[in-house]
């Protein structure tokens, strides 16, 4: 009998696959082989994402809910339904999150470092947080009454503070609150001891309220919907609506209250009656302090940098450590895999080409560039000397939006030509090109990446860079820069392949042309989320014809492998360790080309509401090099997990000699580093042939 590829049962639900990617990174908080602030980095990365997941997924489930929409995607599943979901995975993850902080407060503590409330202080301790307190806190905290004559205040995106009962000499009860502002650190230190802020807050809250004592009182946090909806079409100045977006992202509606276990009930009434939100809204933590991501400021700190795990220093590989980066690109087109392989020459790319006399123009994308880039510093400097500089900022960048306006007007004061964006569409798509001018002719280098121009992720996200001088690559990226600038509203490009308009179509006609094969053919997916239907059901009518289909998807997978008739030839593995897999690579066995690097994850958004660039890969030996390192990736039996049928993931046991594929290439390209470049063959194809030997 046919197969429905419609059918609900072939789903996964976005959400609920993305709690799962989630949990993910929470195992790595719970793997006590790990260096314990390594584990608490996973910890404040997990809060952080839980942070975004509900302001923008579950912000827009409400929303839906509120609406009345009955379906949402093609699991069928109604936003209520969804929402009910969520809560009782979150709520059965809980324990899971208490214990695995429990557990490495304990191990810190073996090393000497302790978080302790106020209370647990010796009182030496005491006396030098009251003096920090009184010195540094006191004259910035705002305490505030809620009466009849006090309305509640209006509470910004992830506001945290104190709400308190008082009363006075008369017995009169009264309710409170005390903001802490994000400007105060999350935790007081002393030494190698971190005070969380609210427990001094709170021990102190009568120096606040003068005449007034606390009968209790209890730590919350909000959360708010922050998604921005814009007019575009409706907006004459898109800059002037961007920044009244952002003004609104802390007005959006109420859909998180964070506690304390045990807190007291009435406080509880109080908050909820005020802010609007029901009980099902609470998130509440026992050991745990509110807003994990806060985590970060004890990671961060330097004199404990031997509980983390060893920074990798990345490596500049032949040609580039010794060549200038445009006579290298003019004799070979180069592939760099960050973080292994340096970000620097793509730093160096931009700040040679804006001092070189000889450039003429430059003109790239950015999407998230970071606070303090030295990209766009280079491009100031470069419109300032008279050169043609254009770029594209995209302020649509959901949380970087006021980098970029930032960016984008000291671009414009400086010279550039700045493009804020495409109405209707996000543009996302990472290319660059520079045109020299060389005797009598023009010469063009293009660099393409599947990551964005932001030297500090780059440390931290796997990512591709591509360069090349090849004309037609050159053709395409000037069509592309001038459909940008211009107003046409279709643009074909002859070897590059740009959404919304041609990936989606050549992804699908990739995988028809391998179905040809049957079991012959083979496709491997490597992307960051797997949501697209048409893509899906591709996939499924490529694993019913036989064909080998090996996906590597970080994070999100609506689709549901292993299942007779359907998916049983295709398996779904996710690769969580020390870098966050970022690349998206699409290989096809049979296909000319083979390999292509793109800008876009398999999810509608990317490949229909966006603007994005695939790269095919042309040159022989940089494809080997990616071939290698997807081999890699599946043979990694240390990082990778897999999709099982009925939508969880299970590790992948470590049976046999252990492949890391982080530290693998960590350590291989140290080794190559220190050897000369007439002994450096392509280091990737030694290495992943010798792993696959070996494993």
């Amino acid at each position: 009998m046919p197969v429905d590829l419609n059918s609900s049962q072939l789903y996964f639900n976005r959400e609920l696959s993305w709690l799962q990617f989630n949990s993910r990174v929470l195992a790595q908080a719970l793997d006590e082989k790990l260096p314990p602030l390594e584990r608490l980095k996973f910890l404040a990365i997990y809060g952080t994402n839980l942070d975004e997941f509900y302001m923008i997924r579950v912000a827009g489930l409400k929303a839906l809910f509120k609406a009345r929409v009955q379906e949402t995607g093609p699991d069928k599943l109604t936003p209520s339904e969804q929402l009910e979901q969520i809560q009782e995975y979150l709520h059965k993850e809980h324990q899971v999150l208490e214990s695995c902080y429990t557990s490495i407060i304990a191990e810190l503590h073996t090393h000497g470092v302790n978080v302790k409330n106020f209370d647990a202080l010796n009182l030496d301790e005491q006396l030098d947080i009251k003096e920090k307190f009184f010195n540094e806190i006191y004259p910035v905290i705002i305490p505030i009454a809620v009466d009849a004559t006090h309305p509640f205040p209006h509470l910004n995106n992830l506001s945290f503070g104190l709400a308190l009962t008082l009363t006075d000499d008369s017995k009169h009860i009264k309710h409170g609150l005390i903001r802490i502002p994000r400007i105060l650190p999350r935790f007081i230190q002393l030494g190698q001891t971190f005070i969380p802020i609210e427990s001094v807050v709170e021990h102190f809250a009568s120096e606040l309220f003068p005449g007034f004592s606390p009968l209790a009182s209890t730590p919350f946090r909000v959360t708010r919907n922050a998604d921005i909806e814009i007019e575009e079409e409706e907006a004459d100045d898109f800059l002037q609506i961007l920044q009244e977006g952002l003004r609104s992202r802390n007005k959006g509606s109420l859909v998180r209250l964070e506690l304390i276990d045990g807190a007291d009930a009435d406080l509880i009434h109080f908050l909820l009656s005020h802010l609007n939100l029901d009980h099902n809204d609470i998130y509440s933590y026992k050991s745990l302090s509110l807003n994990l991501g806060s985590f970060w400021q004890i990671v961060g700190d330097d004199a404990l940098s031997h509980l983390v795990s060893p920074t990798f220093n990345p490596k500049t590989l032949p040609p580039l450590e010794s060549e200038n980066i445009f006579e290298a690109i003019e004799k070979q087109d180069i592939l760099l895999y960050h973080p292994f392989e340096s970000f620097e020459p793509v730093v160096q790319f931009i700040k040679q080409a804006a001092a070189g006399p000889e450039t003429l123009a430059i003109r790239m994308t950015l999407y998230r560039a970071g606070p303090k880039s030295p990209i766009v510093k280079a491009l100031i400097d470069a419109a300032l000397d008279g050169k043609q500089i254009m770029v594209l900022v995209e302020l649509k960048a959901r949380f970087d939006e006021e980098n970029n306006l930032r960016w984008a007007k000291a671009l414009e004061d400086a010279g550039a030509h700045v493009v804020y964006g495409i109405p209707g569409l996000k543009v996302h798509a990472k290319v660059a090109q520079v045109i020299k001018r060389k005797g009598t002719k023009l010469q063009s280098y293009v660099h393409l990446a599947t990551g964005n121009y932001n030297p500090s992720t780059a440390k931290i996200y796997t990512d591709f860079s591509y360069f090349t001088s090849k004309e037609t690559f050159s053709t395409d990226a000037t069509h592309f820069f001038h459909f940008l600038t211009g107003f046409s509203t279709y643009t074909k490009l002859d070897t590059l392949f740009m959404s919304p308009t041609q990936i989606k179509p050549k992804l699908i006609k990739l995988i028809e042309k391998e179905i040809k094969y049957g079991a012959q053919g083979h496709i491997i997916l490597k992307a960051n989320s797997l949501v697209d239907t048409d893509i899906i059901k591709a996939l499924y009518l490529a694993s019913q014809k036989g064909c080998k289909v090996e996906l590597i998807i970080r994070g999100i997978c609506c689709l549901r492998p292993g299942i007779k008739g359907v998916s049983e030839n295709i398996t779904v593995s996710s690769i969580i360790g020390k870098y966050l897999e970022h690349a998206r690579i699409y290989y096809f066995k049979h296909d000319k080309v083979k390999c292509y690097i793109a800008s876009a994850d398999l999810m509608p958004r990317n490949l229909v509401r966006r603007v994005e660039l695939m790269t095919p890969i042309i040159e022989e030996n940089l494809t080997q090099k990616i071939e290698h390192i997807l081999m890699l990736q599946l043979a990694d039996n240390v990082l990778r997990w897999e999709l099982q049928e009925d939508g969880s993931y299970t590790k992948v046991p470590s049976l046999g000699k252990m492949v890391n594929s982080h530290r693998v290439l960590e350590e291989y390209v140290e080794k190559i580093h220190d050897k000369t470049k007439k002994e450096t063959p392509s280091y990737v194809s030694r290495l992943a042939n010798r792993i696959l030997k070996d494993s």
